[in-house]
């Protein structure tokens, strides 16, 4: 796995990501400037109006027996006005810091999906969907309330810290230097405490993608779990994974719990040596009441502010580990990659055909070889079909010809005779995809209409060539048992059709892009026979009338799918081991007559 060049600051990179209207930085960072440096001020005035009643100057008798409550009234309605003010400049920095949050959130959101749609299938087999879940839910989450919090908290405590320190030392010097050092200290302590913090949140998190993990194929896996009486097996290990997460995220707690008092205590110090300290200034005559009270709110704003940074602390040590995840992912590269280096060479119009040389590929992790020196070449036009054992490689060769998946060895390409043929490493990926396509056995269909799943291959489509290609693919009866036709929704993943109307569906979304070469991964298993040979012939039939010309390429494990090809290759020992027509193949070779279960194919 690539590791982030700048791992050690994954939270400053973060925050680069933000670069929409800086100016809001600019302004929420006045705004708190202003209310902070604004608080010692009104600690200040509180100080001298304090003085003004003690002294007796803020409700004086006159000498006809009236009370004169002008200064009083003074310094209550100055104070009331500073308060509402900052008051307003609070609530109006919280608004704008929230939306720099939220921005901040959708473009780390954005990012992390934009990444895990470039990645390719090595990747996504390596790292499950829980994992990747987390990262864009919780991980995204934590990210934002520490940019935010830690940068306003950090920001808002410098500047409290600077006014109030400034204010204590225009008093006296030695009134301001201790409670200086002590906040320090504690500072510090806060900050000694965060590499554990980050390794507890650590484990928290891939606590937690085991969660997200267990979550997800429980729902995904819903049918199964349910066909085997699996409930409350799975119950009980989602349980386990639920147990783990918390007692993880306990002990992390704890720590912070038993932890953020000690440096609190050290800046409460601050208290005893103001009130010692400035009661022997009082005694000398070079402090008044008044400024010893507005020293001990000083003083009980620092505590505040330092308990506030120990909260944020916890955030930010959360945070780190989930920023260090979250560039884990962002900083990783596709194996392969969308843009070939050098002159980028085109493909012809028309049915292109396909050639493996000595193509060598291995499992994910590398131990297990599943095509080793294979050679195996398809002719433009050509119906071909793939057999072979499960496992033996079949899937894994259909994905090599999209580039999902890239050899270790050889090369794979498209052409033909009289064209030249091109590898595939030197084509622009997105054309590449656009002339070859793979139909897998799973049929995924989005939460969307009839309509806009098919438009998936053809966005500018009109309807009738949606109907058209529905027709290519024998799916016409399923529009009409919709009620609304292609306007219909489909449920999640298309659980609103069967088996055989979804893998027809998916046959006519691939015919509407009309690709050069159709791969179809046992896409017909769930069709009848009758169909599948009329979806084939449809094929044909437009090859024949020289109005599209495909090279299909199908994976087969059904007799009746077989003897629509023109041509049978058998796969065994991660090359082809056999070719030829079924009825020579059934004559001639007893490991594809094993295959088929001995029978003639009649």
């Amino acid at each position: 796995m690539t590791k982030p060049s700048n791992v050690r600051q994954p939270l400053l990179r973060c925050l680069a990501l933000y670069r929409l209207m800086p100016w809001r930085f600019a302004l929420t960072a006045t705004l708190f400037t202003i209310v902070n440096l604004s608080l010692a001020w009104q600690q200040w005035l509180v100080g001298r109006a304090v003085h003004d009643v003690e002294s007796g100057r803020a409700v004086q008798r006159l000498p006809d027996g009236a009370l004169d409550w002008s200064l009083a009234r003074h310094w209550l309605l100055a104070l009331l006005a500073l308060a509402g003010a900052r008051a307003v400049l609070q609530y109006c920095g919280g608004v704008m810091s929230l939306i720099i949050g939220q921005e901040l959130l959708t473009i780390l959101r954005q990012r992390i999906l934009q990444q895990v749609q470039r990645l390719d299938l090595a990747y996504h087999w390596r790292h499950g969907v829980g994992e990747l879940v987390t990262r864009t839910t919780r991980d995204a989450d934590k990210v934002r309330d520490a940019l935010i919090s830690f940068w306003r908290q950090v920001f808002e405590t410098a500047l409290v810290v600077v006014a109030s320190i400034g204010l204590l030392c225009w008093y006296s010097p030695w009134l301001g230097l201790p409670p200086l050092l002590l906040t320090l200290a504690g500072i510090g302590i806060f900050v000694a405490q965060t590499g554990t913090l980050v390794h507890l949140d650590r484990a928290a998190g891939a606590a937690y993608d085991k969660v997200n993990q267990e979550l997800s194929e429980g729902v995904n896996g819903v049918r199964v779990i349910k066909g085997f009486g699996l409930e409350q097996r799975r119950v009980e290990v989602f349980s386990d994974h639920v147990d783990e997460f918390v007692r993880l995220a306990r002990q992390a707690l704890a720590y912070s719990a038993s932890h953020i008092p000690l440096p609190q205590a050290v800046v409460a110090l601050g208290h005893v040596w103001i009130l010692g300290y400035g009661a022997h200034l009082v005694q000398q005559g070079r402090m008044n009441v008044g400024e010893i009270v507005a020293a001990l709110l000083v003083a009980n704003t620092l505590v505040f502010r330092i308990e506030g940074v120990g909260r944020v602390m916890q955030i930010f040590a959360d945070a780190r580990s989930s920023a260090g995840r979250i560039w884990e992912l962002l900083d990783e590269r596709p194996g392969i990659a969308g843009k070939p280096e050098g002159q980028e060479r085109s493909l012809p119009d028309g049915a292109l055909g396909l050639r493996l040389n000595g193509v060598d590929i291995a499992a994910p992790g590398g131990s297990t070889a599943i095509l080793s020196a294979c050679d195996f070449e398809v002719a433009p036009g050509e119906v071909v079909a793939l057999v072979g054992a499960t496992g033996s490689g079949k899937s894994t060769l259909a994905g090599l010809l999209p580039r999902l998946l890239e050899p270790d060895h050889g090369s794979v390409r498209v052409g033909s005779p009289w064209g030249g043929w091109r590898d595939l490493r030197g084509l622009d990926l997105d054309q590449l995809r656009r002339k070859v396509h793979v139909v897998p056995q799973e049929s995924f269909l989005f939460s969307d209409t009839l309509a806009a799943n098919l438009r998936l291959a053809k966005p500018d489509a009109t309807d009738a060539e949606l109907e058209q290609a529905l027709a290519w693919a024998s799916a016409g009866d399923v529009v009409a048992s919709l009620e609304h036709g292609l306007q219909t929704r489909l449920g999640e993943r298309g659980v609103t059709l069967s088996g055989g109307q979804r893998q027809r569906i998916c046959l006519a979304r691939a015919l509407l892009a009309r690709p050069a070469i159709l791969v179809l991964d046992d896409a017909t298993s769930a069709l009848d026979a009758l169909t599948e040979r009329r979806v084939l012939d449809n094929i044909r039939r437009l090859r024949a009338s020289g109005d599209y010309a495909v090279t299909v390429l199908m994976v087969a494990s059904k007799l009746s799918t077989i003897l629509l090809a023109d041509r049978v290759a058998m796969l065994a020992g991660g090359r082809i081991a056999a070719e030829g027509t079924h009825p020579a193949l059934m004559a001639s070779h007893a490991g594809y007559r094993e295959l088929l279960g001995g029978g003639d194919g009649k």
